[in-house]
């Protein structure tokens, strides 16, 4: 059975997908087989980060959550060529971009213990060393679940206040539901901050260690979601802290 890595946040806009696709290709490009399931369904949008957008007709998620199609055939390579040469590979689940069938969906909602066997089925069809599951931000019934049967959780946050108290509430939740491992990442750090200030701060409120703490990067939003940093910027000390959280996992967690 795959290792299972949710990548949570209680609020939109931390950059929580942007550390899926990266680290999910940090830990694939250490020989791992990888898969990606996008479960936020209502804002989808880790495929964007992969080149990747699923043609007429070729299953996503919601094919399987609301259909009869294996989860399996909703799953499509999406390696990236360094990543074949270190001998990884990387598949990702990626959720509808169809405005009607986000609506359905919303509408009509799923049986989130389908969600539960996909990812059983897609470790073991896909032979996956990991999975990683990047959720919906804020707490719902698909959130816990992912919580609940993760075996790492990683809860990403910006640096303020808002974010501080929301996290605190997930990182309760988490607790709650006896999550084996907890990391906080701190993503989109301003270079005014003081980092070992905001690493104190964010110990001291949740107890919680700390995996990595991201800068804000000028060259991130160059690239703009159209690409991924551990592979364009494999220097920059943003990606160099992604491969860091990555090898950390892989040692101490998963």
């Amino acid at each position: 059975m795959a290792q299972i890595l949710a990548i949570h946040s209680f609020r939109g806009g931390t950059g929580k997908s942007n550390l899926t696709a990266n680290l999910a290709t940090a830990l694939a490009l250490q020989g791992k087989r990888v898969a990606v399931i996008d479960t936020d369904l209502a804002s989808p949008g880790v495929h964007v980060l992969f080149g990747f957008t699923p043609d007429p007709g070729q299953p996503t998620l919601n094919d399987y959550l609301q259909g009869d199609v294996p989860i399996v055939k909703c799953a499509h390579e999406v390696t990236p060529e360094p990543v074949k040469k270190a001998h990884g590979h990387i598949w990702l689940v990626p959720a509808s971009m169809d405005s009607d069938r986000i609506a359905r969906l919303l509408r009509e909602g799923y049986q989130v213990e389908k969600l539960n066997d996909a990812l059983f089925s897609l470790s073991e069809s896909l032979h996956l060393d990991l999975l990683l599951i990047d959720t919906h931000p804020g707490i719902n019934e698909e959130t816990l679940l992912s919580t609940a049967i993760a075996d790492c959780l990683l809860v990403v946050m910006r640096p303020d206040s808002q974010d501080y108290l929301g996290t605190a509430v997930a990182i309760e939740v988490a607790e709650r539901l006896d999550v084996p491992a907890i990391r906080m990442v701190v993503n989109k750090l301003p270079q005014h901050f003081d980092t070992e200030q905001v690493r104190e701060r964010v110990a001291s409120s949740y107890g919680v260690p700390i995996g990595a703490l991201l800068p804000l990067s000028e060259d991130l939003l160059t690239l703009a979601s159209g690409g991924l940093a551990v592979l364009s910027y494999p220097t920059h000390p943003w990606s160099e802290q992604v491969r860091g959280l990555a090898s950390e996992l892989l040692d101490s967690v998963l």
